[in-house]
């Protein structure tokens, strides 16, 4: 009887060890349904923070360039097969796989989190959220059985000299289409329970209170380097609760000032995800 009931132990253990993919249950499994600003926020330098601070993850993006919350909720409602699903596994290895649904992506994987975002025209625009978020929301709710975690993504202000038609509809001003933004996202927390805000706005408008109120590559995509490190660090702070190790890992093209500055940008964000925070981190350009 000892022996059967140590044998029904160990299978226990073994049970709660592994999941149905044989990889262990600390890893952390992170979906976003996106567009490009997703793709700057967590494709690039997210999976690095979290490989150097020996935290297993994976990573998925459901990608269409521009893509609102509005077409989400169409291809809901129509399972189409529309995005091109990035995915990072455990090891870092990264593949892409063309004509995917968001129901083929939520089943591909355990996810801990699904995260959710506006396109950036619309970002500071909420009745544009209001059904579509609403739709989406229930639908991912639905097909993961309520066990997935949901996720609001605050993205970032343009660069005052972007030529971004969407620009107009902030009159061309970064602090309106910033001030803006967080209204909106704000407005989403309480519109559906989300369980995280990741404040990748806020943390970017903190930042540039030390770096320069661009940190974008064409005017509202993030810079390849410091901005997309900034963003990650945002995301690994809020799925993790610590700092971004910043000492451990920065790109080659991020200065170990740089980095300071963005790990301190997310910090502040996560303490204060509507508001600025003026950084104090001493930097060298």
């Amino acid at each position: 009887m000892l022996l059967i009931n140590r044998s029904i132990g160990l299978l226990l253990f073994v049970s709660l060890a592994f999941n149905l993919r044989g990889q262990t249950t600390d890893t952390l499994r992170v979906l976003a349904i996106g567009n490009s600003f997703s793709q700057d926020a967590v494709e690039q330098y997210l999976h690095e923070l979290a490989e150097v601070s020996g935290k297993p993850i994976v990573i998925g993006n459901l990608y269409i360039g521009g893509a609102p919350l509005s077409l989400h909720w169409k291809n809901v409602q129509t399972d189409s097969a529309a995005y091109s699903y990035r995915k990072i596994d455990v090891k870092g290895e990264k593949t892409t796989t063309e004509n995917i649904s968001i129901r083929t992506a939520l089943q591909d994987e355990r996810w801990d989190y699904v995260s959710l975002q506006q396109a950036s025209p619309l970002s500071g625009q909420f009745d544009s959220y209001v059904k579509p978020l609403k739709g989406v929301y229930r639908y991912v709710d639905s097909v993961t059985a309520g066990r997935v975690r949901l996720i609001w993504h605050q993205t970032w202000a343009y660069a005052p000299t972007s030529t971004h038609k969407g620009f107009a509809n902030y009159n061309q001003d970064q602090q309106t289409m910033y001030r803006a933004i967080m209204d909106a996202s704000a407005k989403a927390e309480t519109l559906m329970p989300f369980d995280k805000l990741i404040p990748s706005g806020t943390a970017i408008q903190n930042a540039r209170t030390v770096l320069g109120d661009d940190l974008t590559r064409d005017g509202y995509h993030l810079d390849l380097h410091i901005g997309r490190f900034i963003a990650a660090c945002t995301w690994y702070e809020s799925l993790f609760g610590q700092q971004a190790p910043v000492d451990g890992y920065r790109p080659e093209q991020v200065s170990e000032e740089e980095a300071q500055v963005a790990r301190e940008a997310a910090h502040a964000a996560i303490q204060q995800p509507f508001s600025v925070t003026e950084i104090s981190v001493e930097h060298s350009m």
